[in-house]
């Protein structure tokens, strides 16, 4: 058997705690911690009946109280035969209990599952959803959850990762450079509240990579001037041109043009590279870095996906007004 509680004394009355779980599962619940983990989504609102779930984990809501108490019923073969429930009650004048419980028997694969990796995960969201919760009433945790090393290599195995796709056809490439000499294209999955605007993604790959990238990078600035080559500068990513769901950066150089297109979709993000060779100079250093260039590439949009998906408190704070 199975039984994992999770509670928080918030400084607000049951008036103003107890209406945030009728928000969940809807497009403004403001306690499950999105994007950094999948979204819990409901078929309609908190009511007996509605279905949904977060990521693969299926329920339906079989319990309600509004303002005071949502029960959940895990769907057959989920490897949880029980419930999780949140409630609110009255702690006091202008406090409230929020508390979640989860109630069952671990069946299947789950025997192994839950303690080896699924309990630490639950663990974490709660926690960060009872922080979110003080958040929503105007007040930051005394100490926000912090998620331990093993839920974090957890988390990295499941965070999208971006890979090679074939390179689409847009306003902004049509005309990026006069002839292209080489291009390829990779995407990430851009999950569920991360930015639509595609300047906030391509920020975040160019000005922000990991460091390792940042190290290599330098070096090359150090480097390229011994064999006549423009450095890069600041500015080699700046903006040139934009659509409501592309951005399109790059620069011309002594040896060589390059155009890099950030194009948001519904469910992905697509970083195009666009590359015009204009000699003998622009071909060897070409030739040098094309190998590489997947993998700087990759690294850069993984690192971007995993920084956009989990916002800064200030950020959530701000999302909830």
């Amino acid at each position: 058997m199975v039984r994992n509680v999770h509670e928080r004394i918030v400084p607000a009355p049951i008036e103003r705690v107890g209406p945030l779980l009728d928000r969940l599962g809807g497009p403004d619940d403001v306690l499950w911690p999105t994007p950094a983990w999948r979204p819990m989504v409901l078929d309609g609102p908190v009511a007996v009946g509605a279905a949904g779930g977060h990521g693969p984990i299926r329920y339906r809501v079989t319990g309600y109280v509004p303002g005071r108490e949502v029960e959940f019923t895990f769907a057959p073969g989920m490897g949880i035969d029980g419930t999780h429930t949140f409630t609110a009650e009255p702690a006091g004048r202008d406090r409230t209990l929020l508390r979640h419980v989860i109630e069952g028997r671990v069946t299947g694969r789950a025997c192994l599952t839950w303690p080896l990796g699924i309990r630490w995960a639950h663990d974490a969201v709660l926690e960060e959803i009872l922080d979110n919760a003080e958040r929503a009433v105007g007040a930051e945790p005394a100490r926000p959850a912090r998620r331990p090393a093993w839920v974090r290599l957890i988390r990295g195995f499941a965070t999208p990762r971006a890979r090679p796709v074939g390179p689409p056809h847009t306003a902004l490439l049509a005309g990026a450079l006069p002839r292209v000499d080489w291009t390829d294209a990779h995407a990430v999955t851009a999950l569920p509240g991360t930015p639509s605007d595609p300047q906030d993604w391509a920020d975040a790959v160019f000005r922000d990579p990991p460091r390792w990238v940042l190290a290599a990078l330098g070096l090359r600035e150090l480097l390229v001037g011994l064999v006549g080559i423009d450095r890069a500068g600041r500015r080699a990513f700046d903006t040139l041109a934009r659509t409501d769901d592309e951005v399109l950066l790059g620069t011309d150089a002594n040896h060589l043009d390059f155009r890099v297109s950030v194009r948001r979709e519904p469910t992905r993000v697509v970083l195009t590279s666009v590359v015009q060779l204009h000699n003998r100079r622009g071909r060897g250093y070409s030739a040098l870095v094309r190998p590489v260039h997947p993998v700087v590439v990759r690294a850069m949009l993984n690192r971007a996906a995993r920084r956009l998906s989990d916002p800064k408190p200030l950020d959530v704070a701000v999302r909830m007004r």
